[in-house]
């Protein structure tokens, strides 16, 4: 019998729990809207495809194409070697603010498509992948600690998010609860379907908190 059953869950890394957004002057911003590689694709040969309404940090209207980084989404059958992302910069003299816009299917930080990091950390209807080559295994045990790890400081956002029913979520999973309970949780209540569901959660948090991460 594992000596960690009836244990809290571990703490999470310094990382996950730590917003950068006093601490850099712009960032990354989630596109929930685009949900595959074509959306994606044609948005980024628009300069108008991505380009947020206003800046962020200082409200001005007016934002620059500052350049195309690459995203390098190792290991999901479907999506090539190398995805371009694109970049705008705010044009206030006094801001300079750069932001990065990811479209919805790409992890933040973990240089994966969330359906990868899904197929290791919730397996149960994903379909398995013979096409893509095998996830290094330092990664995947990296993976399944953050997943296990702590989600007190996630579920004490969404309980004061000011919405009923992420608030009613947080009180049903509790702050003893690890960041695969929180998950499991919101895919029941919002019924996302396998491989979408910790994009779904993660790009939540990420909208509540910029800078936070769910793994």
């Amino acid at each position: 019998m594992s000596p960690s059953i009836g244990l809290p869950p571990p703490n999470p890394e310094t990382c996950l729990v730590t917003s950068r957004v006093s601490r850099f002057k712009g960032g990354t911003l989630i596109d929930e809207d685009v949900r595959d590689l074509e959306t994606h694709e044609s948005r980024v040969c628009d300069p108008d495809g991505y380009r947020p309404c206003r800046c962020p940090r200082c409200g001005h209207g007016v934002l620059h194409v500052h350049g195309y980084p690459e995203r390098h989404p190792r290991g999901e059958p479907g999506l090539p070697a190398v995805v371009r992302i694109i970049q705008y910069v705010c044009a206030a003299a006094a801001c300079g603010a750069t932001w990065r816009i990811l479209p919805r299917f790409l992890a933040r930080h973990l240089w994966r498509a969330w359906k990868t990091v899904e197929r290791v950390v919730m397996p149960a209807g994903m379909p398995r992948s013979t096409a893509a080559p095998p996830i290094p295994a330092r990664t995947e045990r990296r993976w399944h600690t953050r997943f296990a790890a702590s989600a007190r400081v996630l579920v004490v956002l969404l309980a004061a998010s000011g919405g009923v029913a992420l608030e009613a979520l947080g009180s049903r999973v509790g702050l003893d609860a690890s960041r695969a309970e929180l998950t499991d949780a919101y895919a029941e209540v919002t019924r996302a379907a396998p491989g979408t569901r910790l994009a779904s959660l993660a790009e939540l948090v990420h909208r509540l908190e910029r800078g936070l991460r769910l793994m």
